[in-house]
């Protein structure tokens, strides 16, 4: 399967988590340095891809697609306009005061006019007489809101409607003001009596009381105080999620302020001030301010943005728009650290769904289900507090490794490896032939007996002559026992050869697992000094940086050890290597030297000759082009007749399992 990234924005179908497909992609990122955890870790971040080409989003996604919501927000909205729609609402209360007081006038003269009321004359003057008051004092209210709401605080509105409106107007900025602390006076805060706002008073006092005694090392009773108050701070269980509540409310009106120009600011703090006209509140609220404060700064929730739009907003609606923006923050830095301790759970996926849709709602349970799906599949288990891979997790990368190799080729370049020639004591296969002296009888009745029809004609009784018997061919058992040297040097891993080797040595285990089973692998890798490495351990194989040398003398030597168990077949050492031996064993010690010494390159060509008089192939592939390394390799192969091949580390794979293949059908073709 071939991974392939591209952005995702939030509107894709999130498709369904398909295991194989997640241990693929997870195969390729193994390649790089074999830890499991890490390669969960990215895949958290960067999502995948299945073989229909739909994206899982990771967490990287959801970041982007988060950027992409807050900035259409800056973009779509006009901060200056919060001012506005209140300017506009005591234009409209003024309005209103001024037609209610023109219509009381009016009523009053038409009735004196009809002569309905003649009693009210008097009446209608000093109406009259009020009215030019008011209008008056409408005439002389200052320009600036703020201005205009203190003074209309004090006025005796004649109209019912347009005082009403005030009274709304009023609410809301209290409400608002009050918000900043506590999301339970939302609605209570609407028409609320002098007798609810000395209670309120009351909270207050106790509120500071209980914050002064923690900033003091003493234990405040949070218990008792949530007791009478805990409507007012729904969600809080103990004194530090209050402290945190309480911090986040008032950040959204500080950002709210810090997002307007100076003026701007002025302004609304001077309105919010008029409109809760309780110098005790206030001071209250402020004390609140300061201790909040000293226990935890907000410097880091607050923050001014940037808004760039033409849409107006009320204040109502500003203040929902700074919670949301905020929350897209916090979740901003929630999903950051949920990339670098790939740690979901603490990730809010509530606020998640509600701020960016159910879609990244999704995304993210599904990434949440990534490693149980894996378990569950048989991939990944744990053994202790951390996860590892399983043999059938193994024998899946292996397979796609197999996979990507031979995809590079042309598709009717190697096929089954069949081969024309069939050999003798094998597995019986459904191709026949005409029976020959030695052949297996494993006659094909069927056509035997047509063959004797066809040459004597129709009639009993058929009779069966030594041209007409067919059997079945069998498969021919040959074997071949390789050892596979990678090597394992600084030099690898900072030319990017490793990755290539690494990927060829899955292949090659999977090739001859399932289409040569007969055949034997062994895996050595080698650099300061050689080891075997066992198939199941090549996903997780990485390279030592504290380790330096090639050690290819001791390669060779435990290479010969493990051939040594079969003592029939074909034998071969297949070296990967991109430099010249610089290690070898002398007196029980290795020896290291760079550029490396005339001793190293005899002590290992020794090897070599050792491989070639117990008949074992050493066929190199070199991955650099250097002289000193080609100049190796050429004293090699005169002693030892394997061959040498130059590769690069993306034919790497193309070369040897191809040439693998090929020298399996050369083997049949001379025994059969």
């Amino acid at each position: 399967m071939i991974i392939r990234y591209s952005r995702w924005d939030g509107t894709q179908q999130v498709a369904p988590l398909d295991a194989d497909e997640l241990m693929e992609s997870l195969s390729e990122d193994l390649m790089d340095d074999g830890d499991l955890w890490k390669a969960l870790r990215r895949m958290f971040r960067g999502g995948a891809e299945n073989q229909q080409g739909d994206r899982m989003p990771g967490l990287q996604d959801l970041i982007e697609q988060l950027r992409r919501q807050r900035q259409e927000q800056l973009e779509r909205y006009n901060m200056s306009s919060v001012l506005q729609d209140i300017q506009e609402r005591l234009e409209q209360i003024v309005k209103a005061e001024r037609e209610g007081i023109e219509r009381r006038v009016q009523d009053g003269r038409e009735k004196i006019a009809s002569g309905e009321a003649p009693e009210q004359a008097a009446f209608q003057k000093a109406l009259e007489k009020m009215a030019d008051q008011k209008r008056g004092q409408l005439d002389r209210l200052p320009k600036e809101p703020a201005g205009q709401i203190k003074e209309l605080s004090d006025y005796d509105f004649m109209d019912s409607d347009a005082r009403q409106q005030f009274q709304d107007l009023l609410d809301m900025l209290k409400q608002q003001m009050m918000q900043q602390q506590f999301q339970g006076l939302q609605q209570a805060i609407q028409g609320m009596t002098p007798q609810d706002m000395q209670a309120v008073r009351g909270m207050l006092g106790e509120l500071n009381q209980m914050l002064r005694e923690r900033a003091e090392g003493g234990r405040p009773d949070f218990d008792g105080f949530m007791q009478k108050w805990g409507q007012l701070f729904p969600g809080a269980e103990n004194l530090d999620q209050l402290v945190e509540q309480l911090q986040q409310s008032m950040a959204q009106m500080q950002s709210l302020m810090d997002s307007m120009s100076p003026d701007q600011r002025r302004q609304l703090q001077e309105m919010m001030d008029a409109a809760l006209q309780d110098p005790q509140l206030r001071q209250e609220l402020a004390e609140l301010a300061m201790n909040l404060g000293d226990l935890a700064p907000t410097d880091d929730l607050r923050r001014r943005y940037s808004f760039r739009g033409d849409e107006p907003l009320s204040l109502q609606e500003a203040m929902k728009l700074m919670g949301d923006l905020q929350g897209f923050d916090r979740l901003e830095k929630d999903l950051r650290n949920a990339v670098d301790e790939a740690d979901l759970d603490a990730i809010d996926a509530e606020q998640l769904r509600r701020l960016m849709g159910d879609d990244a709602g999704d995304a993210l349970e599904q990434l949440k289900q990534l490693r149980k799906l894996l378990e569950d599949a048989g991939y990944i288990e744990k053994r202790g507090d951390k996860y590892e891979l399983t043999p059938r997790a193994i024998r899946k990368i292996g397979q796609k490794a197999l996979r990507d190799i031979f995809a590079q080729l042309k598709r009717d370049r190697v096929g089954r490896h069949d081969t024309d020639h069939r050999g003798t004591g094998g597995d019986r296969t459904d191709d026949t032939k005409p029976y020959e002296f030695g052949d297996p009888f494993l006659l094909d009745l069927k056509e035997t007996v047509m063959n004797a029809v066809e040459r004597r004609g129709p009639g009993s009784p058929v009779r069966l002559h030594q041209d007409d018997f067919v059997v079945y061919r069998t498969e021919l058992m040959t074997q071949s026992s390789t050892v596979l040297m990678l090597d394992m040097s600084r030099s690898m891993i900072l030319r990017g050869c490793f990755r290539a080797a690494k990927k060829v040595a899955l292949a090659l285990n999977s090739l001859i697992k399932g289409q040569f089973p007969r055949d034997n692998l062994y895996i050595v890798g080698f650099s300061y000094y050689a080891k075997e490495l066992k198939p199941e351990s090549l996903p997780q194989l990485t390279w030592n940086e504290w380790v330096y040398g090639t050690n290819m003398q001791h390669g060779f030597m435990l290479s010969r050890q493990l051939l040594a168990r079969h003592k029939g077949g074909n034998r071969q050492i297949i070296v990967i290597t991109d430099g010249e031996p610089t290690a070898h064993f002398e007196n029980g010690r290795v020896e290291f030297s760079y550029p490396p010494t005339w001793r190293t390159f005899q002590e290992t060509l020794k090897e070599v000759q050792r491989c070639a008089r117990e008949q074992i192939t050493v066929n190199t592939f070199m991955l650099e082009r250097s002289y000193s390394l080609m100049s190796f390799v050429e004293q090699m192969t005169k002693i030892n007749r394997g061959r040498a091949f130059l590769s690069t580390p993306d034919r790497l794979g193309e070369y040897i399992l191809v040439d693998y293949v090929k020298q399996k059908r050369r083997t049949q073709r001379n025994v059969s």
